[in-house]
């Protein structure tokens, strides 16, 4: 109970969230691996009033510990132009509290810093992580606390909140639920994951998902995708 007042404490703390910061983006897990190193690839499109918008990540992450991994970003969007470029970096850094099944819950935290490409305008992103199984289904959430400056920012604090409820029919196939709330946007939608793994701890993970936002456009879906080497 405690924990779920935390969330909503955050969410009305939260100030106003900007555009290019959309809040729909991987829902993540509590978990790290003992000194995996991974690569990773991201693409969100969203299409709502305003046109599309058109995002991808490219990341290498690499374990600093049993319980801990940093991770480091290369951020392309499509700018007003057509033309795609990189748009921002960003440093991460995920921290396993618990071992899994350890407690109720299992729980983690995240950190990043995110620095613009062209403007010196800056996001700090710190947040706590859970998962709890019920049977063969997963409760997945993220509660995050950012805080925005910058040449061309004002300087502000807002909060984000994601959830997936997930049906871990086969490590392959994992249907979900997905819900993403953030200060300017509410939006839901059904997802896929799954994981194949190979030997010498290796493995491969995919998601899909397509999310309808409830913000009185006429139209705003969101297309997210991303694939993930762990090695």
């Amino acid at each position: 109970m405690r924990y779920y007042i935390f969330l909503l404490f955050s969410l009305l703390i939260s100030g106003s969230a900007l555009a290019d910061n959309f809040i729909v983006d991987r829902v993540y897990h509590p978990y790290v691996l003992p000194f995996e190193r991974e690569v990773e690839w991201r693409l969100m499109s969203r299409q709502n009033d305003d046109g599309n918008l058109l995002q991808q990540r490219y990341s290498f992450g690499h374990a600093l510990s049993e319980r801990t991994i940093l991770e480091a970003y290369i951020v392309g969007s499509r700018d007003e132009q057509g033309d795609f470029g990189a748009s921002s970096y960003e440093l991460e850094f995920r921290w396993m509290l618990t071992e899994q099944g350890q407690y109720w819950a299992d729980w983690g935290m995240l950190f990043e810093i995110e620095k613009e490409h062209a403007s010196n305008d800056w996001s700090a992103k710190s947040g706590v992580l859970t998962e709890k199984e019920f049977g063969r289904f997963s409760l997945t959430t993220n509660v995050f606390l950012v805080y925005e400056w910058g040449d061309n920012i004002a300087s502000e604090f807002e909060g984000e909140f994601k959830m997936k409820y997930r049906y871990r029919w086969i490590p392959e196939i994992q249907p979900a639920i997905e819900f993403y709330a953030a200060e300017d946007y509410v939006g839901a939608g059904p997802g896929f994951m799954g994981i194949k793994r190979f030997p010498a701890s290796r493995q491969l993970k995919w998601e899909v998902a397509f999310i309808t936002g409830f913000n009185g456009d006429n139209k705003d879906h969101t297309l997210r995708m991303a694939l993930e080497y762990e090695f």
